[in-house]
């Protein structure tokens, strides 16, 4: 059984794939009437991570979107995945997603990090071990 792809994975994905669209946006020639809002290809995403793509539908809109949207103080809801806005269909708040996957990258960093030089470590401690018994 294939393993289902992580938030994170999704979201960088993502990124990595739109990126250089939201970056090169020049409101005289784009055909977007937004910066921060790209439409995504669901479709494709899912076929790059091997899944359905009502996994990556239902993993940006009924999750991420219900835990990292939020409402802002004078009641404006701000999206980081919504199904349309204005014409565009299946859009993503670019520099939310960026933030939230930088986020996530340094979760990961700060649980990955401690397992390796604990991992170094005691690879040094049985080098020292072997060597002193020997």
């Amino acid at each position: 059984m294939k393993r289902p792809p992580t938030d994170r994975e999704i979201l960088r994905l993502i990124y990595d794939r739109y990126y250089d669209e939201f970056s090169t946006y020049d409101e005289k020639s784009s055909n977007r009437p937004h910066k921060i809002f790209i439409p995504i290809d669901c479709i494709k995403i899912a076929k790059e991570l091997n899944v359905d793509e009502d996994i990556v539908f239902g993993r940006l809109y009924y999750h991420l979107e219900k835990k990292y949207g939020y409402t802002q103080d004078d009641g404006s809801k701000v999206h980081l995945f919504s199904m349309n806005f204005g014409k565009e269909h299946h859009v993503i708040h670019f520099p939310l997603l960026s933030s939230v996957l930088a986020e996530m990258e340094q979760s990961n960093f700060r649980f990955i990090a401690p397992i390796v030089i604990s991992v170094i470590a005691l690879i040094f401690s049985m080098m020292g071990f072997v060597w002193s018994v020997t």
